[in-house]
């Protein structure tokens, strides 16, 4: 067996699911439904990492924390919160706890913060995931696809043009576009790669933690600061610092940023000298920076400074181009993470998905593949499979695959590609007849 985990869940059939995923992952664990019961099984057994809810019937998570930091090598503890909780979440990563996961909780990123959390060094109270630091990964940046669309080759251009110099970087665009894969892709591009690549929630930064967290503490400057604590800028001095969500920095904390791009040294909270850092700025917003200056919620000097260098990401609906090699990736992972071997997409489901806005962007993407992989009874998905995910009102006039005289070779042999050579599949998904589809395979010398 691999590490031993104490799950702490009182709705029964989630904690079920949890344990049955760390059973299949290789893992020994356990599953309690109450303070009471999982302290008793904490006095008689160790674990390697406890997760627990933060609401229970004899008490919280908080409690358990408490009792847990109590005793003789803790293990560490993660708790498990629901949208609207996050603050209180936050405030258990002050007495102890080591990250938090908000529900309802994705496999991958549950798999990614667990291996975060047993690849670390062992320390007192590390910084959490969440709200703080992600550690780069050891083979670089997570596995993705670039797209091949216009919008998706500017991107590419902009992002190597300014990785090898040091301006700083404010990457713009909606929820789910992947603001944080772009910075990455910044990162590993310039001559810091070898560098920490340390990124932030600023969203999840309460106005009494973001001092700690971003320029450290030290030990009884406050009532919880129980030891020294470096703070982001500290811990990735030489490389890159990703500030997601910039905007909800408080005006204090603004100031404080501000000083350290200007003069490139931090105080931690409680100390009387500066410490000396050399990061490479990338800070992220899916809102209007200039809009929050012209209101006074954001200081007009750290946006100019930020703003050295603009890249603004496109929503899923304007590279439309990309769309089947999206889905295809979404698909090999969805396929490996769930254990399953969809085969693909109905071509009546593609242009079900072709058609829908995506609001949420590659994010909302990523979930409606993953559920329909794991809802569908058939080897391909079909609109049955996709009809609950997908709003109604998020839905567009049908568009056509095709259009005449735009690309029509490249439209062609994709609909070929994604109905795996199928002539009637691949002419539903242009619009067109098989003889009108032949007759074009016949003009572009496409192998029939």
């Amino acid at each position: 067996m691999g590490y031993k985990v104490l799950i702490v869940e009182d709705d029964a059939s989630f904690g079920v699911m949890l344990r049955n995923w760390f059973r299949k992952n290789g893992e020994e664990a356990t599953l309690c439904g109450k303070v009471s019961d999982a302290q008793n099984v904490l006095e008689k057994n160790s674990f390697d990492l406890v997760l627990t809810d933060l609401r229970l019937p004899d008490g919280d998570g908080i409690d358990l924390l408490t009792w847990i930091q109590k005793q003789k090598n803790p293990p560490p503890v993660v708790i498990m919160t629901s949208y609207g909780e996050v603050k209180t979440a936050v405030s258990a990563i002050k007495l102890g706890a080591v990250d938090y996961l908000e529900k309802p909780i994705q496999p991958t990123i549950l798999k990614e913060k667990i291996e975060q959390i047993f690849s670390r060094p062992t320390e007192k109270s590390p910084v959490a995931t969440a709200a703080s630091p992600k550690d780069n990964q050891e083979d670089g940046m997570p596995e993705m696809v670039y797209g091949k669309s216009p919008a998706a080759k500017v991107l590419l251009d902009y992002v190597q043009l300014v990785a090898p110099t040091n301006l700083s970087v404010l990457i713009t665009g909606e929820s789910g576009t992947g603001k944080e894969y772009a910075a990455r892709m910044v990162h590993e591009r310039s001559r810091r790669k070898d560098k920490p690549f340390l990124a932030v929630d600023c969203g999840s930064l309460s106005k009494e933690l973001a001092p700690s967290e971003l320029f450290g503490h030290l030990k009884g400057s406050f009532t919880s600061a129980v030891s020294d604590k470096k703070g982001v800028f500290e811990l990735a001095n030489g490389g890159t610092v990703f500030l997601d969500e910039v905007g909800n920095l408080s005006y204090e904390v603004q100031v404080q940023l501000l000083r350290t791009i200007q003069e490139w040294k931090i105080r931690p909270v409680g100390a009387a000298t500066d410490i000396k850092v050399d990061v490479r700025m990338i800070v992220a917003t899916n809102e209007n920076l200039e809009t929050a200056v012209s209101e006074g919620r954001f200081r007009e000097d750290l946006f100019h400074r930020l703003n050295e260098f603009p890249i603004k990401l496109p929503p899923l609906r304007e590279r439309s181009e990309d769309l089947p090699l999206f889905l295809d990736f979404f698909l090999k992972k969805a396929n490996e993470e769930l254990g399953r071997q969809i085969a693909g997409f109905t071509p009546e489901s593609f242009l079900l998905l072709r058609q829908y806005r995506w609001p949420g962007n590659l994010r909302e993407l990523r979930n409606v593949v993953r559920r329909a992989v794991l809802m569908t009874q058939a080897e391909q998905i079909t609109p049955a499979d996709l009809a609950s995910f997908l709003s109604t009102a998020s839905t567009t006039e049908e568009v056509p695959f095709l259009h005449l005289g735009e690309n029509e070779r490249q439209q062609i042999e994709e609909a070929l590609k994604i109905a795996k050579g199928n002539k009637t599949h691949a002419a539903k998904l242009l619009k067109i007849d098989r003889k009108t589809l032949y007759n074009k395979l016949h003009q572009y010398g496409i192998d029939l």
